[in-house]
């Protein structure tokens, strides 16, 4: 099994939709679903980030409005005919070989198939699509056709349509989806483009495409849809190439005029197929060197790459400058609407010690919309600011009043908007940002006060058992709506958002030695509330809420393998309020967020029960009365079960893992992946497997290492410092320190990885990235929030600047701590152990210049007068060429000098660097003629800033002109 590829074989119509999602190309910008770009049973969607429309419905005799994220025109189509036959469709008769595969790696899909026509003319058809991560306006379909038995004319057609609407979801058909209107095409300098504009948010989009082919193709335009035609002659057994590359732009995008014309000149600029393709490679090569978790195991492992794989198509770097959250079904599909609701929670810590800057896009979303949440609060009476459940556009709630049970057909009140709790995940998840990167910016603080008003103005005062309730909400459960029979929903001290509501408040008290605005009076009744707010308990077990205790027990046997009780129990007249049954953990939530400690600690500071063995207590007791209903269900449970080292979180480990590529909610999936469940494995075999979690002090390390999930290698960092992982066989080196399985450790930031190469290389590689950005010292210190003296002090002393600064820098120059800092000193001769899973990998020519650019020391080799020579140089990379200085006279200008005019001296020239934090290093091999630069030439290299390795008066400068370059790095020394 390869680890890195997601294959199918043949064509199944009935299981097409469920690959269409977990086939999805996207960049975080927009995302594409795998349909195929010729079939009838398709469905073809493309989503952008935040790009949202609401419509108005009549159902059940009531008008709803619901918003949707867009469905956008499909840039998809294309087929092909043979002389005097139908265009293909592979539903159809004829169909010899089929077989679809999604590269992980590469973030390409690949489709080859075998078509053989009424006259027995066989034709072969190999594709590969990709949505580019390097032009997030790009995307593009390479089709090859070669006919293996015939020549002749192949009629090739494609197309764009905007005649598409929001239909991927059964249950919301009988809502308009028509959110597309005011359609125009055209073509123009053989471009074709479509526009349409969203009916009540009014975005335009705009697609154009080019076809490189070797006919001229026909266009017609029609309102909706714009179509090329074209004719290949094909020879047989020679392949004939058309390539669909496409713009999509909205009038959200930054930097544009209007859609329309971005789109045209986007798709006129891109370049071909071939260098689509490397660019989308290489920028894909750069996420999974900072996303690598590499299992031994290798169905493991192909299911944590296709988790990483979605993650980062739904949240890439790209949506840090988007003004979008985290759609609990990526944009994958139609379920939900394509809304924000709380899965952020399960999303953002993996991020935190990977990709902070994309967290941050999230957090952002919510903080923009604080005056809406400060609004709706106002609104219910309460201060502060309550979030939504559901999310979308502008901050309001989106849930919908109704919702359809497919069971019984009918359409029920949906009063999920209850679900208050959403603000805590919120709080949860500003508070854990801190902690992975050591700060947050102002307006993250700003979001967790308001955040923790509302949450203590939730909080009312019961004066008879002198106890903090709150009362009319719901928690995470969603089967249990209200108390049976009682006049309205909500109800009363739910467990979680009760403790929660402890938890956030005691974090907001922590952050009084900031400028939040918290008065003296604020902060003592919040202190109150986090000694006294009300927790029920019932058979030796934390209740779920008040009066839980009273409700019946259900009939599980009866029931067995029903994971929608709420939709069965109405079905039957029943109701689901009824019973002890949860649809996935809510009680247990506590559990996935707190650790042991950190639970009893806030039931003891209570006053309540809180004895070691009330948590396995209550584990046993929930977990016997759910019905895991959701895909976040097995991951919450299999977390909480490995914590507590339970028996049965292998099997749920299982399913968390599987429950997307194998649909086990039972045809769910294919109206999106599940993202928070995606992101929510990863965080578990992080989390529990490894035991790895950042604190206030350092990273938290108590490897579990279960022998089922084999050895694993990975990078991670906390607070800019990287952090390299091997576990195998029951042991665990962070960064070199070996842990066995049980033990735990603080490992600090001191050992984490700050060594340094030495801050002479910190300062080139300072001024280096300062002047590729162009930038003076006054600009990075401002964007870095240092002096500019300071930077000067960092590019031209030996300064050793904080864990903070260095991490701010990189910021502030567009780079990584890793890059900023070069890695670690060189590793002392010997032999040191084997890494869990070491990798040798290949370096293009274009990642070797890269590393190589900052200049600092490097090794020239050649064939001096006493035999094979290597010398050290300081060195530059100056317009392509390598530059170093020697002695005029000296041995080395003797030995690089033929003494024949025209004949020239080839030399290597090598430049190398372990890094011990990482445990990686890389090499980079120049090799090419050394030039000595002539003194009418040196007047102009002065500025290249290159000093003799040596020192003294070293004026001859040497130029080396790569004819070669090659390099390799290797993970895990």
């Amino acid at each position: 099994m390869n680890a890195w590829t997601l294959s199918y074989d043949g064509f199944d119509p009935g299981a097409e939709r469920l690959r269409e999602a977990l086939c999805t190309l996207g960049n975080g910008r927009f995302a594409t679903r795998g349909a195929t770009p010729d079939g009838l049973t398709r469905t073809p969607g493309t989503y952008a980030a935040g790009c949202y429309d609401r419509l108005t419905s009549p159902i059940a005799g009531r008008t709803v409005i619901n918003e949707d994220l867009v469905n956008l025109p499909d840039w998809l189509p294309l087929t092909f005919a043979t002389p005097g036959c139908d265009y293909f469709r592979p539903e159809r008769p004829g169909l010899l070989d089929y077989h679809q595969e999604l590269d992980l790696r590469h973030g390409v899909l690949l489709r080859t198939l075998r078509r053989r026509d009424e006259a027995g003319r066989v034709t072969r058809v190999r594709q590969r699509r990709l949505v580019s991560m390097a032009d997030p306006l790009l995307a593009a379909l390479e089709t090859t056709f070669t006919a293996e038995n015939w020549s002749g004319p192949l009629r090739v057609r494609a197309a764009l349509h905007g005649d598409v609407a929001n239909r991927g979801v059964a249950r919301y058909r009988d809502l308009r989806g028509d959110h597309l209107t005011g359609h125009a095409t055209g073509s123009r300098d053989d471009l074709t483009w479509l526009t349409a504009v969203t009916r009540s948010s009014r975005i335009t989009v705009a697609l154009a495409a080019r076809l490189d082919a070797p006919a001229r193709p026909e266009v017609t335009a029609e309102r909706t849809a714009v179509t090329s035609d074209l004719v290949l002659d094909l020879v047989q057994e020679e392949p004939a190439t058309v390539t669909k590359v496409v713009a999509l732009v909205t009038s959200r995008d930054h930097a544009i005029h209007d859609p329309r014309s971005a789109a045209l000149r986007q798709a006129r600029r891109a370049p071909r197929f071939e260098e689509l393709l490397a660019r989308h490679a290489a920028a894909w090569d750069g996420l999974w060197r900072r996303a690598r978790m590499d299992f031994t195991d290798p169905e493991l492992a192909r299911i944590v790459h296709l988790h990483i794989f979605h993650l980062l198509q739904t949240l890439s770097p790209h949506t840090a400058d988007l003004d979008a959250g985290v759609p609990a079904r990526g944009l994958h599909g139609e379920a939900y609407r394509g809304h924000v609701f709380w899965d952020e929670l399960f999303v953002l810590p993996w991020l935190n010690l990977r990709f902070p800057e994309i967290s941050l896009g999230p957090l952002r979303y919510r903080w923009r919309r604080l005056p809406e949440a400060r609004a709706a609060a106002r609104a219910e009476g309460f201060d502060g600011a309550m979030f939504p459940w559901q999310s979308g556009s502008d901050g309001r709630e989106e849930t919908q009043t109704l919702h359809l049970n497919p069971a019984s057909g009918r359409w029920l009140p949906d009063t999920s908007h209850l679900q208050r709790h959403v603000g805590l995940a919120i709080a949860y998840n500003v508070w854990h940002y801190r902690l992975a990167t050591g700060s947050s910016p102002p307006w993250c603080v700003e979001l967790l006060i308001d955040i923790a008003r509302f949450f203590a103005s939730l909080a009312v005062l019961d004066e008879p058992s002198g106890r903090y309730e709150i009362r009319g909400v719901m928690g995470p459960d969603e089967y249990h709506t209200g108390r049976p029979g009682a006049p309205s929903p909500g109800l009363d001290n739910n467990a979680y958002t009760n403790v929660m509501t402890v938890w956030l408040l005691m974090r907001a008290l922590e952050l009084r030695h900031l400028p939040t605005g918290v008065s003296e009076r604020e902060a003592e009744r919040w202190d109150d509330i986090t000694r006294r707010m009300r927790v029920d308990f019932h058979d030796g077990v934390i209740s779920q809420f008040s009066g839980y205790a009273d409700l019946a027990e259900l009939d599980w046997a009866r029931y067995e393998g029903v994971r929608r009780l709420d939709r069965a129990l109405e079905a039957e007249g029943d109701d689901v309020n009824r019973y002890k049954a949860a649809k996935q953990a809510d009680t247990l939530m506590l559990c996935y967020l707190l650790t042991s400690g950190e639970l009893l600690a806030i039931l003891e500071r209570l006053g309540c029960p809180a004895g070691p063995d009330l948590i396995p207590r209550t584990i046993r007791y929930y977990l016997d009365r759910t019905s895991h209903g959701s895909t976040l269900s097995a991951v919450v449970h299999s977390q909480v079960l490995a914590a507590a080292e339970h028996e049965e979180f292998g099997e749920l480990l299982g399913e968390a893992l599987m429950s997307d590529i194998k649909d086990v909610q039972g045809g769910t999936t294919e109206e999106g992946i599940h993202l928070g469940a995606m992101a929510g494995t990863l965080d578990l075999l992080q989390r529990r497997y490894l035991g790895l979690e950042a604190r206030g002090d350092g990273l938290w390390a108590e490897p579990m290492l279960p022998d089922r999930c084999g050895g694993v290698a990975l990078n991670l960092q906390v607070r800019g410092v990287p952090y390299k992982i091997d576990a195998r066989d029951g042991e665990m080196r962070v960064n070199g320190e070996t842990l066995i399985r049980g033990a735990s450790r603080i490992v600090t930031f001191e050992r984490g990885g700050m060594n340094m190469t030495g801050t002479g290389d910190l300062g080139r590689r300072i001024a280096h990235h300062r002047e590729r950005l162009g930038l003076t010292r006054e600009q990075v210190a401002e964007r870095a929030a240092v002096s500019p003296g300071y930077v000067e002090y960092l590019e031209e002393s030996t300064g050793s600047p904080s864990t903070d600064a260095v991490a701010r820098l990189a910021g502030a120059l567009e780079t990584t701590v890793d890059e900023l800092l070069g890695g670690a000193a060189d590793r002392p001769p010997g032999r040191g152990p084997a890494a869990a899973a070491p990798v040798l990998e290949e370096l293009d020519e274009k990642e070797c210049l890269r590393l190589i650019a900052p200049g600092g020391i490097g090794r020239v080799a050649f064939n001096g007068s006493h035999g094979p020579t290597v010398l050290p140089v300081n060195y530059q990379v100056h317009e392509g060429a390598i530059l170093f200085r020697t002695a005029a006279g000296g041995p080395m200008d003797q030995d690089l000098r033929t003494g024949m005019q025209g004949v020239e001296i080839k030399v290597g020239f090598e430049v190398d660097q372990i890094d011990e934090a990482h445990r990686e290093g890389w090499s980079v091999l120049v090799q090419g003629p050394a030039h000595h630069v002539s003194e009418d030439e040196t007047a102009e290299l002065i500025g290249a800033d290159v000093s003799p390795w040596a020192g003294g008066d070293r004026r001859l400068y040497v130029r080396i002109i790569p004819s070669q370059i090659t390099g390799r790095r290797i993970h895990g020394l």
